[in-house]
């Protein structure tokens, strides 16, 4: 039986003229396997790392490189590994729809690759328009509005686009397996644990806050894993900010926050990704706890004070986010699960992506 799906997985394979349904909804047909990609948001050549797992790089001829931005210690390390994915051209491709068309289109792109919350800004600036056009489709995949229902429905969806449908099924099916391993344990959970999730805490300095997020994002994350997000019950949107005097009379259970190495000289956020160590860590987390009155919080006086790596709200990986969310939500169910485990053995089986040393998610020191 065994060797029988092991044959079954090994044969799956597009057949061009292919039509697929997008995260828009939409029927894209594409001709032939595309080999000339434009990626909107480079974060997700960490998607494409799952299929063309030898070279992420090697379909891509111009993209918007977020990952620069938002993650700098990864960006050095895949660079690093690819160094000719620093002569793609790099658009400047915003989710407000600002790009060079030009320089795009001289490129011969055969496909372009856009997350769906990108596409009010692409139709109002015509660039949808200006595909259409030139006859080159566009694929709307979607990690960000429905995290974890489409984080692995656009990797399939990537599989067949690219010919690469079975190293898409490995991956979701890890997906699928380690988040079914999660509802198993919260379901029963009574009552839901309820959460404040302040995303990108510190990164204008310490005096704002609290940003968060209602249904998409981390609030979407934090509802996965079966607990109450109270950001979807104040915010009228899908993210905002909250007063610090709101949160602290709702008494949430556990209080989380999401960080990065951001490139901005304000950044007092926690700096979790590569090259991070817990003592820097640790030492952010102490300073986040000088706010002013964020010692009120219960949470915070409680010890159930956490946080994690930002990019895992908008992330093919998300389910390592998951993970660090389950164990921070529910301590006593989830005292063995290991994330930063997950983390590596996604990066080991499933891609050529270079392993750092770092922290991406933690326990606030108790006082």
């Amino acid at each position: 039986m065994a060797s029988l799906l092991a044959l079954s997985s090994s044969v799956l394979a597009t057949t061009y003229p292919v039509t697929l349904t997008d995260s828009d909804g939409q029927k894209v047909t594409l001709k032939q396997e595309p080999k000339r990609l434009v990626v909107q948001d480079g974060r997700d050549i960490l998607s494409l790392a799952l299929l063309d797992r030898e070279n992420p790089f090697q379909r891509v001829v111009a993209w918007n490189n977020l990952l620069k931005k938002s993650d700098g210690a990864t960006w050095e390390m895949m660079d690093k590994k690819w160094p000719e994915s620093k002569k793609i051209i790099d658009m400047g491709f915003s989710d407000k729809g600002e790009v060079n068309l030009e320089s795009v289109i001289a490129q011969r792109p055969d496909l372009m690759v856009a997350q769906l919350r990108s596409k009010p800004s692409l139709t109002q600036t015509g660039v949808l328009d200006k595909m259409k056009q030139l006859g080159i489709p566009v694929l709307f995949i979607d990690t960000f509005q429905k995290p974890v229902e489409d984080a692995p429905k656009s990797i399939t969806l990537l599989g067949e686009a690219l010919n690469r449908e079975t190293e898409a099924k490995e991956y979701t099916d890890f997906y699928q397996q380690h988040y079914q391993a999660i509802l198993n344990k919260v379901r029963d959970v009574e009552p839901k644990p309820r959460v404040f999730f302040e995303a990108k805490a510190g990164l204008g300095g310490l005096e704002s806050c609290c940003f968060t997020h209602a249904h998409v994002g981390w609030g979407a994350l934090v509802e996965a894993v079966g607990a109450k997000n109270i950001g979807s019950d104040l915010l009228p949107g899908a993210t905002g900010d909250v007063s610090l005097e709101k949160v602290i009379a709702l008494k949430p259970d556990a209080y989380i926050v999401s960080g990065s190495q951001w490139a901005s000289k304000n950044n007092s956020a926690v700096p979790f990704g590569y090259g991070v160590t817990q003592k820097q860590v640790d030492a952010a987390f102490e300073k986040m706890k000088q706010r002013p009155g964020f010692a009120q919080l219960q949470p915070v006086k409680e010890g159930r004070f956490y946080g994690l790596y930002h990019n895992f709200y908008n992330h093919p990986y998300n389910i390592v986010g998951l993970e660090y969310l389950a164990k921070f939500i529910y301590p006593q169910q989830f005292s063995d699960l290991d994330p930063a485990n997950t983390w590596h053995e996604i990066l080991t089986r499933f891609t050529a992506v270079p392993e750092g040393k770092g922290v991406l998610g933690s326990q606030a020191p108790k006082n």
